[in-house]
């Protein structure tokens, strides 16, 4: 792609975020919305692949369908009440076809169909935009307007995205397709929180897109998308092979590391909300994905794949990591030690 256009693009993403973060009013995050969508088309159909136009095409629908949601609820709620404060959304009816909306958007279940495949279509920087940058609007918009929003609703949606998002990214080979998987079952713990404590929702995506960010950086350095070929990176860099084991088992919440902060520190939340009967659900729900997350780990790790495979072993190379993908690597494994801080901040 050319880089002027690609500066472009890039450009149209902040902006489209920056006005959906900022603004009071319906249309202008409507506004941002859509120059977020029409910045992500030309970014995800680089490739001029089959595979690409297609992801860009489902990409499109989706979110027009979303879109045309949002303002379809925004205007119901400004018909009813006459305002079109984002905070002001009061009407019941708005608050329902919103949720569904934005769930869209973010690919919650039972809305989360199209999000692994265009996922599969892209390569693994755009993924990553995907993944974190272009889940930002949304979930602002969700802050915006956690005190409407039906608590019923959004965790009946986090407890299925948790299960579905661990259930189908068991008996995946694709890499790509596991990490939208992975971040389904991530906006399950986001959503079943956003009503009782919003700001532990954008701890949670904050430390999230960290993660997600690590992981897929390395793997755009191993050039890996497969298990197969996952297998192999060992014998080209080793010791980043080594780090992305560890960030692969923070993502999945395993205690020592990062990952393990908010799923903690939201199990505590649904404690005093009285809602620990969905918090042992969440919990016993995410071992669906730390299998899948094991599996990733343990293809890293082995140093004699237990089957031969079509791959060859790829040649030892002294390239440094980028720098980005070191210090990305260390906070996603460092972190956990800033808990006893974060009750004051949160």
């Amino acid at each position: 792609m050319n880089p002027q256009a690609k500066l472009i693009f890039i450009t149209s993403l902040l902006l489209g975020t920056t006005i959906t973060i900022s603004s009071n009013h319906w249309i202008m995050a409507w506004t941002g919305l859509e120059i977020n969508t029409l910045a992500a088309l030309p970014l995800i159909s680089k490739s001029h692949h089959p595979r690409a136009i297609e992801a860009a095409t489902k990409y499109f629908l989706v979110q027009a369908a979303a879109s045309a949601l949002v303002l379809f609820s925004s205007m119901t709620n400004a018909w009813c009440t006459g305002q079109w404060d984002i905070t002001q959304l009061t009407h019941p009816t708005s608050c329902l076809i919103l949720t569904a909306a934005i769930a869209m958007k973010l690919g919650l279940a039972p809305f989360h169909f199209w999000f692994p495949e265009v996922l599969q279509g892209t390569s693994l920087t755009t993924g990553l935009l995907l993944s974190t940058a272009m889940k930002l609007p949304p979930i602002a918009l969700l802050f915006l307007t956690s005190h409407s929003l039906d608590p019923t609703f959004l965790t009946i949606m986090a407890i299925l995205s948790t299960a579905l998002g661990g259930w189908m990214g068991l008996n995946q080979t694709q890499i790509r397709k596991i990490l939208a998987f992975s971040s389904i079952s991530h906006l399950g713990w986001m959503a079943i929180i956003i009503h009782y404590n919003p700001k532990l929702t954008l701890l949670n995506f904050y430390l999230y897109s960290l993660m997600t960010a690590a992981v897929f950086l390395t793997l755009n350095t191993m050039k890996a998308t497969k298990l197969s070929t996952l297998m192999t990176t060992w014998t080209k860099t080793p010791s980043l092979n080594t780090m992305l084991l560890l960030t692969l088992l923070s993502l999945a919440g395993l205690p020592p590391l990062t990952g393990f902060l908010p799923k903690w520190l939201i199990i505590q939340e649904l404690t005093k909300q009285d809602m620990a009967l969905m918090a042992v659900a969440i919990s016993l729900l995410s071992l669906l994905s730390l299998s899948f997350y094991l599996r990733l780990s343990y293809c890293t790790a082995i140093t004699l794949p237990p089957h031969t495979t079509n791959h060859m072993k790829q040649w030892h190379t002294n390239t440094p990591t980028h720098v980005l993908v070191a210090i990305l690597i260390t906070l996603s494994i460092t972190l956990l030690p800033l808990s006893p801080m974060l009750p004051t901040i949160v």
